[in-house]
């Protein structure tokens, strides 16, 4: 059995990670998808129960995708769950940089890969910081997240 992790703020879970998800639930035979604390992104607009809430309404419909939340090195996550490879989604040339730098690093401390996937151009503009600040500004962004979070938000920024 192979099991992956993909970790992420998830701040909120947008459609291109329901994308990420989906791919790797038909690649794999599990998939671990883990909120984190990340202190670089400032404050967090869903706290880490909130986001695991929508991460398990978000994924109710792929049986072989469980949710957790942790805040520490993804490494000592991956060990935890027997995650057999980290998996991470790439947007554009910059989340390459940056990723790849992360998955040397992860690789030099623990021995754990990452295995990177693309994200489909249609959904390459996604971030959970632009969605979180265009619902703030009262946009419409009901097609780039999953009802439960369309929902979630407009209770947040009603308007």
């Amino acid at each position: 059995m192979t099991r992956v992790l993909y970790p992420g703020s998830f701040d909120p879970v947008h459609n291109g990670h329901v994308e990420m998800v989906e791919t790797a639930a038909g690649l794999f035979d599990e998939v671990v998808v883990a909120a984190l604390i990340n202190p670089s992104k400032g404050d967090a607009l869903f706290d880490l129960e909130e986001r695991m809430a929508l991460l398990d309404e978000s994924f109710a419909h792929l049986s072989n995708v469980r949710t957790t939340m942790f805040d520490g090195l993804v490494v000592d996550l991956a060990g935890e769950v027997e995650a057999d490879f980290i998996i991470k989604g790439l947007r554009a040339v910059s989340d390459f940089e940056s990723e790849l730098q992360m998955a040397q690093m992860n690789m030099a401390i623990s021995g754990v890969q990452t295995l990177f996937l693309p994200t489909a151009s249609r959904r390459s503009f996604m971030a959970s910081r632009l969605i979180r600040e265009v619902a703030r500004l009262g946009g419409d962004v009901s097609q780039m997240v999953p009802d439960p979070v369309r929902a979630r938000l407009q209770d947040r920024f009603p308007g």
